[in-house]
């Protein structure tokens, strides 16, 4: 498969903006030769802006699926493009919404899959199943941002067959407990073109890529499986998030990476033979589930809301 993945900078609520910029940037990834291209979380309407908005204006921001008109457009692009487009946005199903990321083609919709752990806003509900669907003969998974923190639905995605994982996030620079996590300074990205130098080094130090690096790959690594990683570049809402969006092999290794300030794609081929060849995936036949079956099962209480979020 080839597979790009992007970034870019959204516009909080502007779908029509979002839409031209996803389209400005799949017929990029068509013309370098993709078949295939996944954009971050919420990438349709934008994401952090959300925590602020109240019931009544994210039910409104909000698109049923497969119905709704980002979808229709989506479809359309996958048509005009001949590519598969992976998207994200805020779904409605009754009552209830969810932070969701769907995959169409031409033909419609593939995939969706519901975040298991939103906490953005309280008014989103957690999906409560896991998504392996089949593209170009792969076995594809996707889990949203704070799902892949837990390795547990890594490891179940990638037993339901998963070969590819897409992991669309809004994630970096942000406080945590971690020593050098934390916010970076506007002036930074205000001087990007005369002083680069200086806005790389915090995109990739401790507060963002550094930060990827401690748990991305062994993602990828553990269970033997490819990762497109896709994540924004400068504000979503009040964040300033350091994009690094990228393509990781089963070995752990990074095939493809954007280092750039602006909106862009990289494209990376995969080649499945790797998977049968990973340590991952050695590792995972290894495995004698009769030892843990009951330990890992156990009930408790689940919390997501990040450092960032608590008062």
């Amino acid at each position: 498969m080839k597979l790009a993945v992007a970034q870019f900078q959204p516009r909080d609520g502007d779908k029509e903006y979002n839409l031209s910029v996803i389209e400005s940037l799949t017929a990029q990834a068509r013309q370098a030769g993709a078949e295939v291209i996944s954009f971050h979380e919420m990438s349709i309407t934008a994401y952090t802006f959300t925590k602020d908005l109240s019931l009544s204006e994210i039910t409104d921001l909000a698109e049923e699926v497969p119905s709704g008109p980002s979808i229709a457009k989506l479809i359309a692009l996958s048509e005009k493009y001949g590519i598969t487009i992976l998207a994200g946005l805020v779904e409605k199903e009754g009552p209830d919404l969810y932070n969701t990321y769907i995959c169409v083609n031409q033909d419609g919709l593939i995939a969706r899959h519901r975040k298991l752990h939103p906490f953005i806003s309280s008014y989103l509900s957690p999906g409560n199943e896991y998504t392996v669907f089949n593209l170009n003969g792969w076995q594809c998974g996707i889990l949203i941002c704070y799902d892949n923190n837990v390795v547990e639905n890594v490891r179940a995605t990638a037993l339901m067959g998963a070969e590819l994982i897409f992991a669309p996030h809004v994630t970096g620079c942000t406080p945590s407990a971690m020593p050098g996590r934390g916010y970076v300074d506007d002036s930074l990205w205000q001087n990007r073109e005369s002083d680069p130098v200086s806005l790389r080094l915090e995109f990739d130090g401790p507060k963002g890529r550094r930060w990827l690096m401690r748990w991305l790959p062994a993602r990828a690594y553990d269970n033997g499986v490819f990762y497109a990683f896709a994540n924004p570049i400068g504000y979503d809402g009040e964040h300033l998030k350091n994009g690094n969006s990228m393509i990781i092999d089963p070995y752990g290794e990074i095939l493809s990476e954007i280092k750039s300030f602006d909106n862009g794609i990289t494209v990376a081929v995969l080649d499945k033979d790797k998977i049968p060849k990973s340590g991952g995936w050695r590792y995972r036949n290894a495995r004698r589930p009769e030892l843990y079956r009951n330990i890992i099962g156990h009930d408790h209480q689940s919390s997501t809301v990040p450092v960032w979020m608590k008062k």
